[in-house]
């Protein structure tokens, strides 16, 4: 390691083993835009091949800039090792297949993002693989779903657009003593939220939002925590304990930690299976725009949040938001959530709710003149998307309520510009 800061914003900087290039001594990360790598000798080759050691092979399986933005990430998490994906779609995938065989299911919070309820029902189903659904409101719901065949607990720490803070602690508890790991999305919520250490077995991004942060370049990554105890139950999880025979019949939770002295199991099956396999590879290219973003993320999230705050009040009080939805502002133990696991800072997400309904929010969005009207969060540049008119257009009234959209709910990821500035926008865009 270059460092061994705890602190998010030398991690983003000099993060992970790479001080230099060594070869022609640069500081920035060269782009390492190649398919393939030459080997050493025959014997070398052997040996990458058949996992007595490890290296680069194909750019489909690893890549020296790719590796840099992996250990970054996955020391900014705390985590031991990180693997990269093509988006964060690709991700969402993997952390489950990693697991899950026809036949398995898995638990997963009520509370996610669209496009992950739309894999899991739909997709992940089509493969046989079952997803049980529990609203967090009672971490007991999970507990309530787990049979033999449970592989793994789903969820997000600040999903949308409920924005409710998941109990990471409480549901991570639930799953340790069967064997079955928490998997939690962090998109939201880089550096303010650290799920390892309220123990969540694996960490996921979207690289695409704020740790990219302008927009530009689209990724995913894995963070493996390597304190997941795999062998509690070792009937539960059989991928990591049965032989495999894609590589001979290799049993991954004794080769693994054999071979690199780690804990890591997990990681290392889904990168030289999965990603070998599938070839979900993020682009070389793309890494190196994301860990532009990454020197950078600790001092956004900081002016992200701080921005929020200030457009929460105002919104508050303007007579034609209906409602405020941000992470502190639910009552009770969900809202208490947002103030136990979220450190210095509450999240750039946030929704309204307008008077008016569906063309009341049509309005809004089209009388924007500085936020952008895109699909996406955790940009540099504030957001705003009108859901039941874009994301969300395909549901029924009752969909559309069960996902928290009203018809005149708009969600927002509030930018680094001045808040003046976002709010003068939000403020003429509201009267006019």
């Amino acid at each position: 390691m270059t460092t061994t800061s705890k602190n998010p914003e030398t991690i983003g900087l000099h993060g992970g083993t790479y001080r230099k290039d060594e070869s022609q001594t640069s500081v920035a990360v060269p782009i390492h835009q190649t398919t393939s790598y030459q080997f050493n000798s025959a014997q070398h080759a052997a040996n990458l091949f058949g996992l007595k050691e490890f290296g680069n092979i194909y750019t489909r399986i690893m890549n020296p800039t790719t590796n840099t933005l992996e250990e970054r990430v996955a020391a900014l998490e705390g985590g031991v090792a990180g693997l990269c994906v093509s988006s964060g779609q690709a991700a969402s995938a993997f952390v489950v297949q990693n697991l899950c065989s026809t036949g398995d299911n898995i638990i997963a919070s009520t509370d996610l993002y669209g496009g992950t309820v739309n894999l899991f029902s739909n997709t992940l189903k089509s493969m046989g693989v079952e997803v049980r659904y529990a609203d967090p409101v009672d971490t007991k719901n999970f507990e309530k779903l787990i049979d033999e065949k449970t592989r793994l607990i789903y969820a997000e720490v600040l999903p949308n657009p409920s924005l409710r803070v998941f109990p990471i602690k409480e549901v991570a508890d639930i799953g340790k003593p069967h064997g079955i790991p928490l998997v939690v999305d962090n998109t939201a919520c880089p550096v303010i939220c650290k799920p390892i250490e309220h123990g969540a077995a694996i960490v996921m991004h979207s690289l695409t939002k704020f740790i990219g942060g302008h927009g530009n370049s689209i990724g995913g990554i894995i963070i493996d925590s390597g304190n997941f105890d795999w062998s509690i139950n070792k009937d539960r999880q059989p991928n990591i304990w049965k032989p495999d025979p894609s590589y001979h019949g290799v049993v991954w939770g004794d080769a693994v930690p054999q071979l690199t002295g780690a804990n890591i199991p997990y990681l290392v099956r889904a990168r030289v299976v999965l990603l070998r396999d599938l070839g979900s590879a993020i682009s070389p290219f793309n890494a190196f725009q994301i860990i532009q973003g990454l020197e950078t993320v600790a001092l956004r999230m900081k002016q992200h949040c701080a921005n929020a705050e200030k457009v929460k009040d105002f919104l508050k009080k303007h007579s034609k938001v209906q409602k405020v939805i941000y992470s502190t502002l639910h009552k009770g133990e969900i809202g208490e959530r947002a103030k136990r696991y979220l450190k210095g800072g509450y999240g750039a997400l946030m929704g309204i709710e307008l008077e008016g309904g569906l063309e009341a929010g049509k309005k809004f969005i089209d009388s924007l003149k500085m936020l952008y009207h895109v699909a996406n969060i955790g940009d540099a540049r504030s957001l705003a998307i009108h859901p039941a008119s874009t994301t969300h257009s395909q549901l029924s009234d009752k969909d559309l309520a069960a996902a928290g959209v009203t018809p005149g709910y708009v969600r927002l990821s509030i930018g680094i510009e001045h808040s003046d500035d976002i709010i003068a926008d939000l403020d003429q865009a509201l009267n006019t």
